[in-house]
């Protein structure tokens, strides 16, 4: 059943070629190349130019439709004389023209099924005799072999789908669609140039090369301008090139088609390059077009190869065309064939029909006794000389694809070879080999006349199935071509991908115009832009909808893809990606192009900012200083100064103001777990040790004046033991709290971010914390306080409570002024701390001076003074000596237990009686001569805890 659904196909077909030929509707459909062989191959070349409405073919012949008929025949010519190929076996040809047109190649191709009906099943037909019937062969062509051509993709895919019905093997020389492909659909189809697939990853990687990412494009109608531009949509997609305006251009389009097409293109003017991926006459239209329109601002056009490298294409537009870039198939020239059709005429070229038409059409000339359809020519044409050859002067070029057309003639050739030697001989020796060396071999360009009687063709060889032909033979083959190239093919039955990158360009100093190699492609672009010229632009234009955006700048997306406005980035972002700002983050800070982060250099207190120069020189002096004034306690220890000042009070005190001047040092130094711990230790013990000893030296003073008027009873806790207990508890309380402070929160290291472009490295305090740890300090200081103004009455030779009081009243001044100062000044660390620094050493220096000051002065100055003796004022002195009776009386040391007075007295006996002197003064209602009772009640009750004290003081002396 299945052969005979095929025989009624066939025949239909048969029937719808018989009405196209008997009709006759133009010449083209009678005329064919037919050449007698062994083997026959097919031709399918444009050798006429499309034609307009119901007609299929033009009048005009195809220059290179023409020229790549020509390249069959003389490949086959070469083939038939070359000993080493198909020894013995001559190869024929039929040839007809497509008419660049797909629906007419269709029923051309027709012809080659008709001739190779003699391969179908004839067992069930029967003829009336009982025998099995005979196609009748046609002696000039017989059944077709394979078939090169055709050269439009819509052509190819048309035929292949016939040809494989038949299994006629098919090899291309100028269809390059993509899905050509494909081995499901055209599984004998196979072709020697690229398919569109590399064309379109070329062209795009052309436009990246430019730095162009906005471009439109052009394409054709059919398979080969569709799949093209498909291709390339989809690479330019994946690489982020944008299509501004994609336009098709209709098979029956017309001047007002192409118009528009402009027109839409110039709507979008930020698309300056223009990708077309059209067939060559469609490409002059769209630059008639161009021209029509009379740009102001020219496009600049990338074609593929549909436009390629052809001059006669940009006859008359050679200032639309310039600085085009185009793709072309990597070929060489083939200078043997050159020679060949320079020495062509129409007199000696009678087996190819259309050459005559091409010699009138090349020279603009009328041949003698030509075709009756050109009478009316040969009123308007000269007659053309005998002696017309074609030359570089006339315009001739060898056409790009010629290349292609021998290699698919002798691809055949070798997979014939091959075969002919499996089936044909004995033995299998290789008798031409996969590489001969046609190139070096004589020109041949003449016919064997005749089919040699002796033919080699075995009748295996001539009905061998086309398809495994194609599998087993055709994509096995492997040679180097007459141009020295590699051909082969990949299993898809496609050729080598090799481009060269065309720029039609002006000529030095002269009107014309050249297509100039400046690149070649395969598998990777190579480009020199120093050659590339440009339409009316000195430096290359460019085709894009935006501008890239600067540093530190994102995209933000404007109707298409490739349209953006630019939008910066915050200082502190960098740029994640074209669209994205990211946060660096804290401590971080972008590079100058934004494209990433780097660590900010951490900041601390140098020991060689003036911020901590200035508090290191007060604290060094400070240090020097009550360095000096414990060396000088030290070394009048046992004076009666020095003892009745209190030693041990006056040591821990000097302590205390040594710790607040070293606090600088811990403030300066680069926070660490260990400067961190010494800072709070440091501050709130050093504060704690010095307003404790204040504390326990004005609760005393306070006690012993203010109980004298209660009781004449010897008061407890003021010997030395006693306040330094009492000292020390209250500096305990301050180490118990500091202690819980580090517990609850840890010393340590953090890093301050101030602002973001600042990283400050601090101790693991915070402000709040710090200021209440210091809250007990600030308990004592205000107790002090409290304390120095409650004796502020005290009779003005008890200096020393007098400068305690000072010294609190300073002191809460300089706090005062110091919390708002320091957590004002948070944002920079170096005032802060300098601040705190200042604040601790003025707070030190202010008890040192106002305390030792007086005693210092008389140690260094006036040692002569530091002698136990009676300060008291003469009229004072008489009425204490009155009222006692007499003198007082010696001690055990030899000297009066009466108190001490310089004159700045310190001595807290020589204050009592002071007080009590004072008293009598008060009392003026009783006789000068005699105190009252009252006074001398007081004097008794302050000597006896004075003379306590200064026992205390006093080291026992052996009379």
């Amino acid at each position: 059943m299945k052969s005979y659904g095929k025989v009624i196909l066939v025949l239909l077909l048969i029937w719808r070629t018989d009405v196209v030929i008997g009709g006759k509707s133009q010449p083209q459909d009678t005329v064919s190349v037919s050449l007698p062989g062994d083997i026959i191959l097919g031709g399918l070349f444009p050798v006429h130019e499309k034609g307009e409405g119901a007609s299929p073919c033009g009048p005009k012949v195809y220059n290179r439709g023409v020229q790549r008929l020509e390249a069959m025949l003389y490949a086959i010519d070469r083939v038939n004389n070359d000993s080493n190929l198909l020894p013995g076996i001559t190869i024929g040809v039929h040839i007809l023209d497509t008419c660049s047109r797909d629906t007419y190649a269709l029923n051309q191709s027709l012809q080659f099924v008709r001739a190779s009906l003699n391969n179908l099943d004839t067992s069930i037909f029967e003829c009336s005799d009982a025998s099995s019937p005979l196609l009748k062969k046609n002696a000039s062509s017989g059944p077709v072999f394979g078939v090169i051509g055709g050269s439009y993709s819509s052509v190819s895919l048309q035929v292949a789908n016939l040809f494989r019905l038949f299994h006629i093997p098919q090899i291309s020389p100028a269809s390059t669609a993509k899905t050509l492909s494909d081995k499901s659909r055209f599984d004998l189809f196979a072709r020697t140039v690229p398919p569109d697939t590399f064309q379109s990853v070329a062209l795009v990687d052309i436009i990246k090369n430019f730095n162009w990412s906005y471009v439109s494009t052009i394409h054709s109608e059919g398979s080969y301008g569709e799949y093209g531009i498909e291709a390339f949509h989809k690479e330019a997609s994946e690489r982020h090139v944008c299509i501004a305006a994609a336009e098709k251009v209709p098979s029956a389009a017309d001047d007002k088609v192409f118009d528009a097409i402009i027109s839409k293109l110039l709507k979008k003017p930020s698309a300056r390059g223009v990708v077309l991926f059209t067939r060559a006459e469609d490409a002059r239209r769209i630059l008639q077009a161009a021209k029509r329109a009379n740009l102001t601002h020219p496009l600049h056009w990338i074609a593929s190869d549909g436009w390629g490298k052809q001059q006669k294409l940009l006859e008359g537009l050679e200032d639309i065309a310039e600085g085009a870039i185009t793709v072309e198939l990597q070929s060489e020239i083939i200078e043997d064939f050159d020679r060949y059709m320079m020495q062509l005429t129409p007199l000696s070229n009678q087996r190819n029909p259309w050459f005559a038409e091409y010699w009138e059409d090349t020279f603009n000339c009328a041949i003698k006794n030509s075709s009756e359809d050109n009478s009316t020519n040969h009123e308007r044409k000269v007659i053309c000389d005998d002696n017309l050859r074609l030359s570089e002067k006339v315009g001739y070029e060898q056409e790009s694809k010629t290349q292609f057309v021998v290699d698919a003639v002798y691809a055949f050739a070798h997979a014939l070879h091959h075969l002919h030697t499996d089936l044909c001989t004995q033995n299998n020796e290789n008798e031409g080999g996969q590489q001969s060396h046609h190139a070096h071999s004589e020109s041949v360009w003449y016919r064997k006349p005749v089919v040699d009687i002796h033919s080699q063709a075995c009748p295996d060889m001539a009905s061998y199935d086309g398809k495994d032909f194609y599998n087993n033979y055709l994509l096995n083959v492997s040679f180097v071509d007459l141009a020295g190239s590699e051909v082969k093919f990949d299993r898809q039955g496609d050729g080598l991908a090799r481009y060269d990158i065309l720029n039609y360009q002006r000529l030095d100093n002269s009107t014309g115009y050249q297509y100039k190699v400046i690149g070649k492609w395969f598998n990777n672009l190579e480009l020199n832009l120093e050659t590339v010229v440009w339409n009316k632009e000195q430096e290359m234009p460019t085709s894009a909808c935006s501008l890239p955006c600067k540093a530190g700048m994102i995209k933000k997306q404007q109707g298409d893809t490739c349209c953006w406005i630019c939008d910066s980035c915050e200082p502190y972002e960098y740029v994640y990606d074209e669209f994205t700002c990211r946060d660096c983050g804290p401590g971080l800070w972008p590079y100058p192009d934004k494209l990433s982060c780097f660590a900010l250099s951490i900041q601390y207190m140098s020991w060689n900012s003036l911020f901590a120069i200035v508090p290191m020189i007060v604290a060094l002096i400070g240090i020097t200083m009550t360095i000096f004034v414990i060396v000088l306690f030290a070394k009048n220890h046992d004076t009666p100064l020095v003892r009745a000042s209190g030693r041990e009070l006056s040591y821990t005190l000097l302590f205390g103001i040594l710790v607040c001047y070293c606090n600088t040092l811990a403030l300066i130094a680069k926070p660490t777990i260990g400067s961190c711990v010494l800072q709070r230790f440091g501050i709130g013990v050093g504060f704690s040790i010095i307003y404790s000893a204040l504390l326990t030296k004005t609760n005393r003073i306070s006690r012993i004046f203010h109980s004298a008027s209660k009781s004449a009873q010897r008061l407890k806790y003021i010997s030395p033991q006693s306040q330094v207990v009492i000292t020390s508890s209250l500096i305990a309380i301050q180490v118990l709290i500091t202690m819980i402070w580090m517990i609850v929160e840890p010393p340590g290291t953090r890093f301050y971010y101030p602002d973001r472009t600042e990283v400050i490295l601090k101790c693991n305090i915070q402000d709040m914390s710090f200021l209440f740890s210091q809250l007990y300090n600030m308990i004592l200081i205000t107790i002090c306080t409290v304390y120095a103004i409650k004796t502020r009455k005290i009779p003005e030779n008890f200096n020393e409570s007098k400068f305690i009081g000072f010294t609190m009243y300073t002191t809460c001044i300089i706090w005062l002024a110091f919390v708002p100062i320091y957590f004002g000044t948070g944002n920079s660390y170096e005032i802060q701390i300098t601040t705190l620094c200042i604040s601790i050493s003025l707070s030190a220096s202010v008890a040192l001076i106002c305390l030792y000051s007086p005693k210092v002065y008389i140690l260094v100055f006036h040692p002569d003074k530091n002698v136990r003796k009676l300060t008291m004022n003469s009229t004072v002195y008489r009425r204490s000596a009155t009222t006692a009776g007499g003198q007082a009386m010696p001690t055990s040391s030899g000297y009066s237990r009466t108190p001490l007075g310089t004159g700045v007295g310190i001595s807290a006996s020589a204050n009592a009686a002071t007080i009590a002197a004072s008293s009598g003064r008060a009392s003026q209602s009783g006789s000068q001569n005699s105190p009252s009772p009252d006074i001398t009640h007081k004097q008794t009750i302050i000597q006896n805890n004075e003379e306590a004290w200064i026992d205390s003081q006093a080291t026992p002396k052996c009379e």
